[in-house]
């Protein structure tokens, strides 16, 4: 794709952003503010999934069901307390607070206001220098593009090829936030963050739960300890969890799902399918600037050019770095920095954090032990029960967890790290900061940890380094 075009007979902008997620908006917001022309699309809503079907209104789910699980321990610290749950304040705080009841007008405004053009469409590449633009009304515009283009087109919830599923009224994370009443019970297929997230949720407001995952432990891309934590707390919560687990069909008759797994059939009044993403890469001309429209991500570099592409950008899911809100502002201010003709430092992501909201947070940053082995590093090791810290101690029910760390012993610094707990993601900040900046565990050994705090587990993780 050429940088410049020569096109006279469309309209021309500087800059054209396609998909406002949160990275999208903030770079065509920052591009705006610098005075390129920009024209900001997107065929849904600004703010992409975080703000209306994903990490804000999650939260609010999540901050309602881990207050019932509060209420439930108090009979041990601090006497008898009867709670009746409800999920109207939760549907209601959703709708009204989060999201405007899926309205993106205050976000189309801001942006707006930042001086780009926001059009509620479909854009696709349509070869060197331009983009053709879908309007609602089925009409085309043509674009005509002078500083070139940068891709944030998110993902869209994955449906696994299971026999039967296809054209029936499952759920996806998108139907479970909007949810308005209660389902009596439940089987959620795919025991990733977002599928334990809503089947604790769920499970806390009374809805009978089942995990279905095909792998062999629950949020797999975390230290297998971390897994093994979270099963024992989701099924000691009265939550069903199946691993290694092959769903073969799905039917729904009579308002009742029926789903087979392996010799025996579930039933359930709705049925989340939380088994992935597929990213939003085939349907945006790919092929009219010579890239593969099949690819399931971009090749980009470290200032998030697209390779062999001369004035595309990517940022966001579609780079493969990892689908998370945080990465895509990361990238965000590089690419911009880049297009802009800005200098700063390129993108490394050797600490990139995640972190799943259960009740403990999961948290993780940089390189599992295992990830660290098979890089070929001299790995060290050290761990240590969240439960058996000070503030472990002192918190009692609900503090279970664990911080892990993994040194490069080579080095002498953190590769990586996973902090489990009522407080794990906060606790992560600490580690990632260690893992980002390659602080050496012989200066960590010599800091003050606060006494009694959560986050003190980490000295005693870097005391049982071997």
């Amino acid at each position: 794709m050429s940088a410049m075009s020569t096109d006279t007979d469309t309209d021309t902008v500087d800059l054209v952003v396609i998909g406002l997620g949160p990275g999208g908006e903030a770079l065509a917001t920052g591009a705006a503010k610098a005075g390129l022309r920009v024209l900001a699309l997107d065929k849904h809503l600004v703010g992409g999934e975080c703000p209306y079907y994903g990490c804000i209104p999650s939260k609010m789910m999540v901050r309602a069901a881990d207050a019932l699980a509060e209420a439930g321990r108090a009979a041990t610290l601090a006497g008898d307390v009867s709670v009746t749950a409800s999920w109207a304040p939760v549907a209601q705080r959703v709708s009204e607070q989060a999201t405007d009841g899926w309205d993106d007008t205050v976000a189309v405004r801001r942006l707006e206001g930042a001086g780009a053009e926001v059009v509620h469409g479909t854009g696709r590449l349509a070869g060197p220098g331009r983009v053709d633009v879908e309007l609602p009304d089925g009409s085309t515009r043509s674009v005509g593009v002078t500083r070139g283009v940068v891709l944030n087109p998110g993902t869209r919830p994955a449906a696994p090829p299971i026999d039967g599923l296809a054209g029936t009224p499952y759920w996806t994370n998108r139907d479970a936030l909007r949810a308005d009443a209660l389902p009596g019970s439940l089987v959620v297929i795919g025991g990733g963050p977002i599928g334990c997230e809503l089947a604790q949720v769920f499970a806390r407001f009374g809805v009978r739960v089942t995990i279905v995952q095909h792998g062999d432990r629950l949020v797999p891309t975390n230290e297998p300890e971390a897994a093994a934590i979270l099963q024992d707390v989701l099924v000691g919560e009265g939550i069903r969890v199946m691993t290694s687990a092959q769903t073969s069909r799905v039917a729904y008759a009579d308002g009742a799902f029926t789903v087979t797994v392996g010799g025996e059939e579930l039933v359930a009044d709705k049925l989340l399918v939380a088994a992935g993403r597929t990213p939003n890469l085939d349907d945006l001309g790919l092929e009219t600037v010579g890239l593969d429209p099949t690819a399931r991500t971009l090749d980009v570099d470290d200032r998030l050019r697209v390779q062999g592409v001369e004035g595309l950008w990517a940022i966001g899911d579609v780079t493969g770095k990892g689908a998370f809100t945080h990465v895509s502002m990361y990238q965000s201010a590089i690419a911009q920095r880049d297009l802009l003709g800005e200098d700063g430092p390129a993108a490394a992501y050797h600490a990139l954090p995640h972190v799943t909201f259960t009740d403990p947070e999961v948290g993780g940053v940089g390189l599992t032990e295992q990830q660290a082995r098979d890089a070929g590093l001299t790995v060290r090791v050290g761990s240590t029960p969240l439960e058996q810290s000070s503030r472990g101690f002192t918190h009692g029910p609900g503090a279970r967890g664990l911080v892990k760390v993994v040194e490069d012993a080579d080095r002498g610094v953190l590769v990586g790290a996973t902090a489990v707990g009522p407080a794990g993601g906060e606790i992560l900040g600490l580690l990632a900061l260690a893992v980002h900046a390659a602080v050496p565990v012989a200066t960590l050994r010599t800091m003050i940890y606060a006494y009694p705090t959560f986050h003190r587990a980490i000295e005693s993780a870097i005391g049982d380094l071997s």
